[in-house]
């Protein structure tokens, strides 16, 4: 990925933090087919090695697991809030005029060997963790014990655990860090003015990093 060094981000709490408030992976691999991607909801388990280890199923339908080279390390990419971020936001537009649209996002990208996991007890702990983590909030949360214990088992054939056991991973907040403070400010502004929360959660965004160039 490429990094600028004022967008990178490095610390590995924060790269799990955006894991774990964005679940839904790309899983991309190499294998006889070429090239595969698909999105699947992961686990990440923090403790589990150095980087932490990602946890995951994909339907026994799926070709993907059947086709990937053992030997290439498969990459996953988790997207955090992303926002296009508009010129007309910048002090320096009114200033000089010699600004350009960009893009603004968070996003992590984790690489490591992936290892199948066909054993109905971790497949079964796997999705019970999944499920637990997005229902735990809700007021009356749906538990996997809720459905009938034949019917769950049947549901476990259709399914392949996997597990990749992170020997890489990067981060990278391109959140207008690069940006004078006066265009930091109109852009935060900005984003407050739209209705969508993904807008505001940029604007928090880009008004957390500024602090940090400020400190």
């Amino acid at each position: 990925m490429y990094q600028p060094p004022h967008f990178r981000e490095d610390n590995l709490a924060v790269q799990h933090a955006l894991i774990k408030a964005h679940p839904l992976g790309l899983l991309v691999t190499f294998g006889s087919a070429g090239l595969e991607a698909n999105p699947i909801p992961f686990v990440l388990d923090a403790s589990a090695s150095a980087l932490g280890t990602l946890k995951a199923h994909l339907s026994r339908a799926n070709s993907q697991w059947r086709n990937f080279d053992l030997e290439q390390e498969a990459l996953v990419v988790f997207q955090g809030p992303e926002t296009y971020i508009t010129p007309s936001w910048y002090a320096a537009k009114r200033e000089h005029g010699k600004v350009v649209p960009t893009w603004n996002y968070a996003i992590v990208q984790a690489r490591g060997r992936l290892t199948i996991k066909d054993d109905p007890d971790w497949l079964l702990q796997q999705i019970t963790a999944m499920t637990d983590l997005q229902e735990t909030p809700r007021p009356e949360p749906w538990t996997v014990s809720d459905a009938p214990a034949p019917f769950v088992a049947a549901q476990l054939k259709g399914i392949v655990g996997i597990e990749i056991e992170i020997a890489r991973i990067e981060g990278k907040w391109k959140v207008s860090q690069n940006r004078a403070e006066a265009d930091r400010l109109g852009v935060s502004a900005g984003l407050r003015l739209s209705e969508d929360d993904t807008s505001h959660r940029m604007a928090d965004l880009v008004d957390e990093r500024g602090a940090l160039r400020r400190e």
